[in-house]
């Protein structure tokens, strides 16, 4: 019997001192400092992400009649092609060029056309295609009147792209941490080394490809309005470019 009570009242010993540990374990977890995971990576961003761009999101011709009269100045350098305007329409006959990166235009009206499929293969035509009159205050005759589409009306609505096709604020003050030679080259659309891909994109146009997704680490060949230009970006700058005909 003495056995008997010696090994009960050691195991009870055994017992109390395996929860006695147990509970100081849990006061021990529940009174810790909290560990915190650790902070999330967050993506530094560059002084041009933090450039805030103008929309204005129109819908209708009253919309595009608040631009009559101001200044907008090209995003999407190398998209689209300009007209004559002339007797209150846009001549589509031949284009006048192709509008480039940063260069502003002074509207004058808006006009609503029926366009051929010549004229619609980045602006669709709809029922009828609306072209922004505009002048160009840069070129030799800032007087000459031209239109460049920029919507279309179906079945009475209206789809528009000014935003993704103008800057509203005069870019060379949006991006003016690019410095006087950056903007020198974007100007005169042309590449020098250490651009960094937005910045060769409003120089040679947006009209490009790649075999890579890795922006800012890859080549990009750039149709450049009939001059393709291969640009090769390490750590999104310059590195090496040349004169492309595979485009």
């Amino acid at each position: 019997m003495q056995n008997g009570a010696k090994a009960a009242i050691a195991g009870t010993i055994i017992l109390l001192a395996a929860v006695g540990g147990r509970i100081g374990m849990i006061y021990h977890e529940r009174n810790a400092p909290i560990k915190l995971p650790p902070a999330a990576a967050t993506a530094k961003l560059s002084d041009d992400d933090l450039v805030f761009l103008k929309k204005e999101r129109p819908d209708s011709m009253a919309d595009i009649k608040t631009l009559f009269g101001t200044t907008v100045w090209i995003s999407a350098g190398g998209q689209l092609d300009y007209y004559p305007y002339v007797g209150h329409k846009v001549v589509y006959a031949k284009s006048a060029g192709t509008l480039l990166g940063a260069e502003p235009l002074l509207i004058k009206g808006a006009v609503e056309q029926v366009a051929p499929k010549s004229a619609t293969f980045r602006i669709p035509g709809g029922d009828r295609q609306v072209s922004l009159v505009f002048t160009l205050p840069k070129s030799s005759d800032p007087a000459k009147e031209y239109a460049t589409p920029v919507g279309y009306r179906q079945d009475g609505q209206y789809t528009f792209y000014n935003d993704e096709i103008f800057f509203y604020d005069d870019p060379h003050v949006l991006y003016k941490h690019w410095g006087p030679e950056i903007w020198k080259a974007v100007d005169s659309h042309q590449v020098i080394l250490g651009m960094n891909e937005r910045q060769v994109e409003l120089a040679l146009g947006q009209v490009s490809k790649s075999v890579s997704q890795d922006y800012g680490n890859r080549m990009v060949v750039f149709a450049n309005t009939g001059h393709p230009m291969a640009v090769t970006f390490v750590n999104n700058k310059v590195t090496a470019f040349r004169a492309d005909q595979g485009f």
